[in-house]
């Protein structure tokens, strides 16, 4: 039986593949620098009117998650007080990562190597459980697994 790659897989190599993976992610993610600009989803809809919503409008955003939570500390059994909670928090969230903006600094030379290494370990990964399903299938069947050639 041919052993993929001509090695055998195992726990070493997924090992490997694992720290491969994590240290290029880690300089990937490293390399990527987040802020928040502008105006947000929501307040991009109310701020159209000029630029007096720029400094309100996500005070305004405020007003349901807050009127929620005062019905809710006053009644928490009041359906309506519950779901005006929730929807202003999903609106607060939105808003927030609405303005999000993702920028990347990194060498061209230095995302090249980030890449062969995630990709290398990727495939490191991948390849330690193909060669430890094969074993199986073939302790299955009764057969012994083929010897690497030496």
């Amino acid at each position: 039986m041919h052993q993929p790659g001509g090695t055998p897989g195992g726990l070493q190599k997924f090992g490997l593949g694992l720290l491969l993976c994590a240290v290029s992610l880690y300089f990937f993610f490293d390399s990527v620098h987040v802020e928040t600009r502008g105006l947000g989803w929501f307040s991009g809809l109310l701020g159209r009117g000029g630029t007096t919503w720029q400094t309100t409008s996500m005070g305004i955003l405020f007003v349901p998650f807050f009127i929620g939570l005062v019905a809710l500390f006053y009644d928490a059994k009041q359906r309506w007080a519950w779901a005006l909670t929730w929807i202003g928090l999903a609106i607060l969230v939105i808003e927030i990562l609405s303005r999000i903006h993702f920028l990347m600094s990194v060498k061209t030379s230095h995302l090249i190597i980030m890449l062969v290494t995630f990709a290398a370990g990727a495939g490191l990964m991948l390849r330690s459980y193909r060669d430890e399903s094969l074993a199986q299938q073939a302790a299955n069947r009764g057969e012994q697994p083929a010897k690497p050639k030496s």
